[in-house]
């Protein structure tokens, strides 16, 4: 197989080069040189140019105006010469003496005419002349000076004759193509000049009209292993007197592809028996009927490929014979006309091919699928069934109840069969299938779980594009716990809003595809326990809503559990936002495509956790600034940006570092700078990003200080002003306890205490007298002495100086807070002054009120410059409302009276 390829290969290639030869193609000013090799093509030239480096070793001087190669004597390195597509009318006389390393030389489609000895002599290290699509006449001998060839073309030069010499020459020839010329016998002598070319391997002799075949034509190469006639005029009859003819040769290969074979008979591939024949390829040939034994001949056959034909009927002895078959190829062999019905697959078809591994029916049409169809497959790993009419719409457990006999079987391939259901246990018999395709089908039913039962070893399973008629529930995939990629784009129905997830037993997935599905709604647990899942594809769905703060309940951060995630793509699914944790704990992410979306701006620690991000897509969004706070880490390891067709805000604060990044930066950055385009601000509009002066950014650094220590400033200035007009008094009755405090840390407390001759001097109004006689002075009688102004004044002395003196002897300082007492002149001009100013001074604690009435904080303050914060509970009281509480109250005054005076 591997041989039949490399041979195909080099003809396809020249058949594909050959008619892509007059493609237009731009040309150019100067040769291009690299590497030792310089490339003049497509430069208009008349001559090879003469002012190239001296040691080049290949030259392409392919598709000028070149008449001779004149020039080529100043390099005489050359290993290499391309000179096809010219004008040349011969070869230039001791080319090869002057490059005597020359070894591969090619002048197809020129004028080359006359060939005579004397024109490749000295050509001793020649290993391959292209000489195809000329006017070849030979002279002599002209190809026996080249005794180190190994590829010989002269294809297409109207030669009669297969014939290119009369003496035994090319000794090391390997590869001889003779196609396209007028050459319609082989006759007994055309191969003896190579009967000395021990290492003759590959005869190609494409698009000649054949007519006859002489005895012995092949005995000078029975070494021949690979044989090419495709799209050779050939009759069934020259077909069978080839293979008569090939008998007794070396044949491994051969290929008849599109030469006309109708039919075959039983007798049509007799001569092959004697070869060693591997490959036979009849595709294309419009065959409509194989004998029965047509294939017997063949027994060491491995592949065989009738792709493109019209064959009606399959019976259990079309392929007997090939027991040894390992690859058969029916792609498009049977098809359906509008005028005919469907071909026909007998049961037992293939039960001669007990050793077929890989058997392709890909568009191939035919009656039904019977329970025998595929019996006898013993080996069999791969079967393609795509695309095929069959009439199949449900796969039952009897549909491939045959394939039971093959074991190894590992792939089916079932796309777009029309397939419409799955019953229970529709491949139960396939345990052993690691592979099922069922994509671009009309599935339409809810999976149960029981339709997979049996796929015990089960790898990938794939039922994209099946209309969006799939529904799933939690027990799908119960079957299939071995499952690793599963492809469900644009098959779904339904929500997968499941409070168990349908993927749960999915333990061992790696890439899930759920695109194209219109997606909305989904819960977090979605991909709980898929703890290997290494492809996550969800582009074109609806995720928008998920993602958003405002989502009820929050957002839904559906890939907390995916940690091992190496390709996300979330393209085109309206996301408008990105929550600060949905993409946290990715530290494996390689890929992230966000493409087609609406965002615009991230949190600024967003991809802090995608460390080993090499593929970014983030084109066609809303996004205005790249800065390092967001895209520093995600863009640091990068490989390939896509962030082309956004609206960039060319300003400093915006794309600043970006800039500074895409010039520094190694990775690949398609469509930049043409497809980078500012949107704002105005004097960048439309331009490229690359347009962007990062030098503007830099004068800018003074102002920003200068705006930074201002609005500190004025901030600081606000704050203290809000703080004296509303927290003012706290502060300094506060501040002077403390200075108080250190002033008196050293005053014996108990010389202070013992000159005191009264325990509380009241301050009361004149119509408060009658409560405090009432109240207060009771407590008398227990050992307290009050000082009260109209009783205990000193006749004689002013109302000044008995405030002033007998203030200093009391104790305590006592109000009695009520409307009248802040309406007292004498009160609010003097005592309460000098009482405050006398306790911050002795640094006692010494102010004690009472309220007998319910006076607000603003109106004490605004009259006696008191608050009620200043002083301890212990010492604001209020006047109880209740008799029975009237004890209580006074128990709480002896113990606001006898509490010492030091501040805590």
């Amino acid at each position: 197989m591997e041989q039949m390829k490399l041979i195909l290969l080099p003809l396809f290639c020249m058949c594909f080069h050959g008619h892509c030869a007059d493609t237009a193609y731009p040309h150019k000013s100067t040769c291009t040189i690299e590497n030792a090799k310089a490339d003049c093509s497509h430069m208009n030239l008349d001559a090879v140019p003469s002012d190239l480096p001296k040691n080049i070793t290949t030259l392409d001087v392919s598709h000028n105006r070149l008449k001779t190669l004149s020039s080529l004597h100043l390099y005489s390195n050359l290993v290499t010469i391309d000179a096809s597509y010219n004008s040349l009318t011969a070869l230039e006389k001791d080319l090869c003496l002057s490059l005597p390393h020359l070894q591969i030389l090619n002048v197809q489609h020129n004028e080359v005419y006359l060939i005579s000895e004397k024109d490749l002599k000295n050509c001793f290290h020649l290993t391959r002349l292209d000489l195809s699509d000329n006017r070849l006449k030979l002279n002599g001998e002209p190809f026996s000076v080249l005794k180190s060839l190994t590829w010989l073309d002269v294809s297409r030069n109207k030669l009669k004759s297969a014939k290119l010499g009369t003496q035994p020459q090319l000794p090391n020839l390997i590869t001889l193509v003779l196609s396209g010329n007028e050459i319609s016998v082989l006759q007994k002598n055309d191969f003896s000049f190579l009967s000395n070319s021990s290492a003759f391997r590959v005869l190609i002799l494409s698009s000649l009209s054949l007519k006859k075949v002489e005895n012995g034509c092949f005995q000078a190469i029975a070494r021949l292993s690979d044989l090419l006639l495709d799209y050779c005029k050939i009759s069934p009859q020259f077909t069978t007197s080839l293979c008569e003819e090939l008998a007794g040769t070396a044949l491994r290969n051969l290929s008849l592809k599109n030469t006309q074979q109708v039919t075959l008979s039983n007798t049509t591939f007799q001569g092959l028996e004697k070869t060693n024949i591997t490959v036979l390829d009849l595709s294309s040939n419009t065959m409509s009927k194989i004998a029965e034994g047509a294939f017997q001949w063949l027994p060491r056959l491995e592949m065989l490929s009738l792709e493109h034909n019209t064959l009606r009927h399959l019976t259990k002895d079309t392929f007997r014979g090939l027991g040894n078959l390992r690859q058969l190829n029916l792609q498009k062999a049977l098809i359906k006309s509008h005028t005919s019905s469907l071909p026909i697959i007998e049961d037992f078809s293939f039960h001669h091919l007990v050793q077929l591994e890989h058997l392709c029916m890909a568009n191939t049409a035919f009656r039904e699928i019977t329970e025998h169809i595929f019996s006898g497959l013993l080996n069999l790993k791969t079967l393609d069934l795509s695309w095929s009419i069959t009439g199949l719409k449900t796969v039952t457990n009897r549909t491939f109840a045959a394939l039971q006999e093959s074991p190894l079987l590992q792939t089916l391939n079932l796309t777009a069969m029309g397939i419409n259901k799955l019953a229970p246990g529709a491949f139960s018999s396939l345990g052993n299938l690691t592979t099922l395709v069922l994509g671009h089908n009309f599935i339409n039913q809810q999976l149960k779980g029981d339709e997979l039962e049996g796929l015990s070893n089960i790898k990938e399973i794939d039922m994209s594009i099946n209309q969006q008629s799939i529904s799933l529930t939690n027990t799908s995939f119960i079957h299939v716990p071995t499952l690793r990629t599963l492809k469900l784009g644009r098959a779904l129905k339904g929500t997968l809003a499941m409070e168990a997830s349908p993927f749960r037993p999915l333990v061992n997935l790696t890439f899930l595809d759920l695109s194209n599905n219109n997606i909305a709604n989904i819960n977090a647990c979605l991909l709980k326990g898929l703890y290997h899942l290494k492809v996550l594809k969800m582009q074109h769905n609806n995720l928008a809503r998920l993602w958003k703060t405002a989502n009820p309940g929050g957002p839904v951060l559906f890939l907390q559990d995916a940690t091992k995630l190496s390709v996300l793509d979330l393209d085109y699914n309206g996301l408008d936002e990105i929550p600060l944790n949905a993409l946290r704990g990715l530290s494996e992410l390689r890929e992230l495509s966000l493409h087609g979306n609406l965002l615009d701006q991230l949190h600024a620690s967003v991809f802090d956790d995608l460390q080993s991000l090499k593929y970014l897509y983030l084109q066609k969004n809303l996004i205005t600034s790249i800065q390092h706070v967001t895209f520093g880490v995600p863009l640091s390891n990068l490989t390939e940006l896509y962030m082309d067709h956004n609206p960039f805000d060319c300003t400093c604060e915006s794309i600043l570092w970006f800039s500074g990044w895409l010039n520094s930066t190694n990775a690949s950055i398609p469509g930049f700078p043409q497809s980078y385009i500012c949107n704002t601000p105005n004097a960048y509009f439309n331009r490229s990003v690359m347009a962007f002066d990062p030098l503007s950014c830099k004068d800018m650094t003074p102002f920003k200080a200068l705006y930074i220590l201002s609005s500190t400033a004025v901030l600081m200035l606000l704050f203290t002003a809000f703080l004296v007009h509303f927290q003012g008094w706290r502060i300094q009755f506060f501040w002077n306890i403390m200075v108080n405090r250190m002033l008196a840390s050293l005053e014996d407390e108990s010389i202070t205490e013992g000159r005191y001759a009264y325990d509380a001097y009241i301050i009361h109004s004149v119509e408060d007298r009658p409560w405090v006689e009432r109240s207060l002075l009771p407590l008398e009688d227990e050992k307290f002495n009050f000082f009260l102004e109209d009783r205990d004044a000193i006749p004689g002395f002013s109302q000044l100086d008995t405030i002033v003196e007998n203030m200093g002897q009391s104790r305590k300082i006592l109000f009695v807070i009520t409307e009248m007492l802040l309406n007292d002149p004498w009160c609010r001009q003097f005592k309460a002054h000098h009482a405050l100013h006398q306790v911050m001074e002795d640094n006692r604690d010494s102010l004690i009120l009472i309220f007998l009435q319910d006076v607000t904080d603003y109106s004490l303050n605004r009259s006696l410059h008191l608050r009620r914060g200043m002083l301890k509970p212990h010492c604001v009281l209020n006047w109880p409302l209740h008799r029975e509480r009237i004890p209580a109250f006074h128990q709480k005054l002896r113990s606001a009276l006898a509490s010492t005076n030091k501040v805590n």
